[in-house]
């Protein structure tokens, strides 16, 4: 019998964070989220970051909703969500998508990083 990682409490430059295992339960509802933010919160985490391969496909298609419901709960509950990994192929194929992308990265609430590097030398700034 196997088990699925769980995710696990990490201090990057003085920051908790709330980091997933790349598997694990698609995130794909505002509950997803919620639940997320919730285990995040109860130990102490101010961001939570979640691997591109955890989102339901519909995630990346603006359209669906699903983003903007997902992320604004984390906005709502004042958490910092990161995803983590590559997004390149969805930013290509939307416009729109790169464009919120971008914005995000340029904000302090939701961020889109390569790697743990990536994430450790946004929160070192």
């Amino acid at each position: 019998m196997t088990t699925t990682p769980t995710p696990a409490l990490q201090t990057i430059h003085g920051v908790p964070v709330w980091v997933c295992p790349a598997q694990g339960a698609p995130v794909a509802t505002e509950q997803d989220a919620l639940d997320l933010i919730g285990d995040a919160g109860y130990h102490g985490a101010r961001w939570v970051v979640v691997p591109v391969e955890r989102f339901d496909g519909r995630f990346f298609h603006l359209r669906t909703g699903v983003l903007g419901d997902i992320v604004g709960k984390f906005a709502n509950y004042r958490m910092g969500l990161v995803v983590l990994g590559d997004v390149s192929a969805h930013t290509a194929a939307s416009d729109a998508l790169r464009d919120f992308v971008r914005e995000c990265d340029r904000g302090t609430q939701t961020w889109f990083v390569p790697d743990l590097d990536a994430l450790g030398e946004r929160l070192a700034a």
